[in-house]
């Protein structure tokens, strides 16, 4: 395979990206590599077009397999393994926000539920349990809400993701601003 200069942008960029998302650049790069590319690769494919280290890309596919970002195939007469990135984008989106939620809010939400108990038995101010309280309420509303969407089939959640921007119409403009305290 070659590499036109879109592609390598796009490689380039989807590494930058990836140290905004909480993963090295090489596993990124990886990633993009794959997610373009028409065919599976093998690692020594996957080497050779990004001129990376065989450590550095068999660590980056094991990640992004536990991630299951990246799936491996055999093809009859070869031994090697030939990675490929999730095809559908539905799905690539749906697994990146399910492993972050996993990985990053649901623990959160957990430590928040101990820090309340704990800040309702100790000498917590009022406030501060407040803010721990409406912190969590409000985390655990989007996560909620996302759990709800999470089950209902994709026609439905596709059909409620483009009447979005019909609904805004009807919505008065602006945002509400809170109140401080």
């Amino acid at each position: 395979m070659h590499l036109t200069p879109a592609m390598q942008d796009f490689i380039l960029h989807w590494g930058e990206m990836g140290n905004k998302w909480g993963t090295n650049r090489s596993v990124a790069q990886i990633h993009a590599l794959l997610h373009i590319s028409p065919e599976p690769l093998t690692a020594e494919d996957i080497c050779e077009l990004l001129n990376l280290a065989r450590s550095n890309v068999s660590t980056g596919l094991k990640e992004l397999q536990s991630q299951g970002l990246v799936k491996a195939s055999r093809q009859l007469g070869d031994r090697r393994d030939h990675f490929h990135s999730i095809r559908d984008m539905f799905d690539l989106v749906q697994t990146v926000v399910r492993t972050r939620r996993e990985r990053e809010y649901a623990p959160t939400l957990a430590a928040l539920r101990e820090v309340k108990t704990q800040a309702a038995t100790d000498a917590t101010p009022a406030a501060v349990q407040k803010r721990i309280d409406d912190t969590l309420e409000t985390m655990q509303l989007f996560d909620d809400w996302y759990t709800d969407i999470d089950r209902i089939p994709r026609g439905v959640q596709l059909t409620l993701l483009k009447m979005g921007a019909r609904i805004a119409r009807f919505i008065p403009k602006g945002k509400s601003k809170p109140e401080v305290e």
